[in-house]
């Protein structure tokens, strides 16, 4: 089978997102109350009532985006009767939706995600002080030309490539003056680059005090082996070994996330479909520009299942 899942990560995020799957479906329903106990307060009201700040505050934005996406993966193995595995052959996620990979092949249990998803996220939010990080989309300039500006500009602090998405499009992470230098130089030569409004610099060195915490939490996790294996942000490379996957989401807090190499690795891998399962339609615009023939859906909505679903038959 040529088909495999993908799962958003932060930025996706929108007042709303899974409430149809919510009100129609049972396991939806159980799935939200699962994450509102382990979490110990209604995730689920602001994931679908607001307000749209307290949404976007990276403690409820990471364990809300995989509570959507786990939602709608159990749906749709439910209504189809069928197995992840006979739905797909890969999975993989981009930085936050690692998580949800990982849970949807059943490496992880829901209630241990969320948990690691908590410390994960409290501490990303804690590992700078406000205002001390950004990060910016490169737009049009070369991988090979970005590093050499890096290089030549960073001399002091963090400034590093955060997200390799498709060929052209870039983000940037580290401290803010060195993302404003960068920004500047990066203009001056005639290509885009964007401050981009999140809470914290994601996948550069200012997140190290991120990793042990999550080494600890992660060490007394249960993590089986999956029926498929995770494609990771990492290594851009398959993997079902848990110790490994357990060293991959350790990897992934100060490193890059390789999804144009990701992309390039699922063709190599045979895969011609793509199901982004969540929130929004990031992903399925990024594979869109990955220079490769995938067919392409997401499933956001309930409509969205059905059409899946139906054809599947």
């Amino acid at each position: 089978m040529g088909r495999a899942f993908i799962f958003p990560g932060q930025g996706s995020q929108v007042v709303g997102m899974g409430k149809d799957f919510y009100d129609s479906y049972p396991v939806a329903r159980s799935t939200f109350q699962l994450v509102d106990e382990t979490l110990g307060y209604k995730l689920s009201d602001i994931i679908f009532n607001g307000p749209s700040d307290k949404l976007q505050l990276t403690q409820n934005t990471q364990p809300a985006l995989m509570a959507v996406s786990t939602a709608i993966n159990n749906v749709i193995i439910h209504q189809t009767n069928k197995k992840i595995q006979e739905l797909c052959s890969y999975v993989a996620g981009h930085s936050l939706g690692e998580y949800s990979a990982v849970c949807s092949i059943d490496a992880i249990s829901l209630k241990d995600t969320t948990k690691l998803l908590k410390v994960r996220s409290t501490s990303m939010q804690n590992a700078c002080l406000p205002g001390t990080g950004a990060m910016a989309a490169c737009i049009g300039i070369e991988q090979t030309k970005l590093l050499e500006i890096l290089d030549d500009l960073v001399t002091d602090g963090v400034c590093q490539i955060a997200n390799d998405n498709v060929k052209g499009q870039i983000v940037i992470s580290g401290s803010s003056d060195n993302i404003d230098r960068v920004i500047a130089v990066i203009k001056d030569i005639g290509f885009k680059a964007i401050k981009l409004k999140v809470s914290a610099p994601f996948h550069c060195k200012l997140m190290k005090p991120v990793e042990q915490p999550m080494r600890e939490i992660l060490g007394s996790t249960e993590i089986d082996i999956p029926e498929i294996p995770l494609i990771a942000n990492s290594s851009a490379k398959p993997t079902t070994k848990p110790e490994e996957i357990k060293e991959l989401l350790i990897s992934q807090i100060c490193g890059m996330v390789r999804w144009r190499e990701i992309m390039d690795e699922m063709a190599n891998l045979g895969i011609t479909e793509l199901v982004e399962i969540g929130a929004g339609k990031v992903l399925s615009g990024l594979a869109k520009k990955s220079g490769h023939n995938f067919k392409i859906s997401n499933i956001a909505t309930v409509t969205d299942m059905q059409q899946f679903i139906d054809n599947l038959c």
